[in-house]
């Protein structure tokens, strides 16, 4: 419920800060009769990615076992590449998503009603794609058939809905970096675990070998009925008898991607202008 709380408030903010800028930006240049369609691209967008989750959940369940966890595993996987980009993404563009958005807005105008759908539809349609993607992987992950991780992503939207509204109101003021700085490396936790399950799905698949050798097996200390264990499970999508390739993948994620998500700012550019920048031989003679 709490990682399904968390990437429901980190989605649905992003979400809703785009929306408040769009409404704000027209109110201001007094445009608001250009409103409506941002709203309707908006509706286009929260049903487009509703009915994505409803699709994956109802059409997976008429699969055989190993079709289910192949398509589980692959999702997964899609998924946790999806969130890493964007919370790499929201790290490097937060600055300039504002003026970034009153550019497309102002091209939008220009052009009329279908340009000013599409801009919103664009704006908020990526988030709930996304949203939907990783909330359907993670809850796979959890697999404990009680509707508390949809409870949790919706508490995580409604949470997320009513600080944009504040946002817009101007009657909350918070450091939007250092949250989605925080948010950001708790995801990334959140993400290493749907990654590793994905891994375990494509075992079970047989897409990939290894699933009876286990890296450890610690179900007598920590039961996976017990409330610690689902905590563990609900929160970290710990397992308590993983195989060596989950634990191998599990690290390989999360050490480089959290280390370089928390590195000083500029660093990853720095490091790519290093890796662009051509070697100077000289020749002595």
């Amino acid at each position: 419920m709490f990682s399904n709380y968390l990437i429901g408030l980190r989605e649905g903010l992003e979400a809703s800060l785009v929306v408040c800028i769009l409404i704000a930006y027209l109110v201001k240049t007094g445009r608001r009769d250009a409103i409506k369609p941002i709203w309707a691209g908006i509706a286009i967008a929260i049903t487009i990615a509703l009915g994505f989750g409803f699709a994956l959940e109802y059409g997976s369940q008429e699969m055989t076992f190993e079709a289910q966890e192949a398509l589980g595993g692959s999702l997964s996987v899609v998924a946790v590449g999806l969130v890493t980009w964007m919370v790499f993404w929201m790290r490097r563009t937060a600055r300039h998503l504002k003026a970034e958005l009153h550019g497309k807005l102002d091209a939008a105008l220009a052009v009329g009603t279908f340009a000013l759908v599409a801009t919103a539809f664009l704006a908020v349609g990526r988030e709930g794609l996304e949203t939907a993607l990783f909330v359907w992987a993670s809850v796979h992950a959890a697999g404990d058939g009680t509707p508390r991780p949809l409870i949790g992503v919706a508490l995580g939207l409604a949470t997320a809905v009513f600080l944009g509204w504040l946002f817009y109101r101007g009657a909350l003021r918070i450091n939007l970096a250092k949250f989605f700085t925080w948010t950001g490396g708790m995801l990334v936790v959140v993400a290493a675990g749907v990654l590793a399950y994905g891994v375990h799905d494509l075992q079970e698949a047989n897409w990939i070998p290894g699933l009876r050798n286990l890296s450890f097996d610690i179900s007598d200390t920590i039961a996976p009925d017990s409330w610690y264990g689902t905590l563990l499970k609900g929160v970290f999508n710990f397992q308590p008898d993983p195989t060596k390739l989950q634990v191998t993948v599990w690290l390989l994620y999360l050490v480089p991607t959290l280390a370089l998500f928390l590195a000083p700012a500029g660093f990853v550019s720095r490091l790519g202008r290093r890796r662009q920048t051509p070697a100077v031989v000289e020749d002595k003679v």
